[in-house]
């Protein structure tokens, strides 16, 4: 029965990595960053009580639920961003996709470590401003 499991866990996720265009470093890091925002807007809203996206700054679920919404659509978009790749025989769609997504994932991260009170160096708060009134 483990073994079953196992190899099923195992085929599902070769398949979904097949989907968004292979398993590579860019993808694990949009992966790990996506995790840290998310982890990082808990401890926001959970323990510092700061986040400016419930009334009051608190823990809502439904907040949570939106953040773990947008998220899929990320990956949504980098799905379809590969298959594009593949339709057109680029290799530049898919990663240009998860490279704007890792931006703004990072931008977030810092936004809430600004929130929670950890100093951000002025260089990053600057560049962070550029970058928003870019986008």
């Amino acid at each position: 029965m483990k073994n079953v499991f196992a190899a099923s866990v195992g085929a599902v996720g070769a398949a979904v990595t097949s989907l968004w265009g292979g398993w590579d470093h860019a993808i694990l890091t949009l992966l790990i960053v996506m995790g840290v925002d998310y982890l990082t807007g808990l401890l926001v809203a959970g323990v510092f009580h700061r986040s400016p996206k419930t009334e009051g700054g608190r823990l809502e679920s439904k907040a949570g639920l939106k953040g773990l919404l947008r998220k899929g659509g990320v990956l949504l978009v980098v799905l379809i961003a590969a298959r594009l790749d593949l339709l057109l025989g680029s290799a530049f769609i898919r990663d240009a996709a998860v490279i704007a997504f890792t931006v703004n994932e990072l931008l977030s991260v810092t936004e809430n470590l600004g929130l929670m009170g950890v100093p951000i160096p002025k260089a990053v708060k600057n560049a962070i401003e550029a970058l928003k009134k870019k986008e």
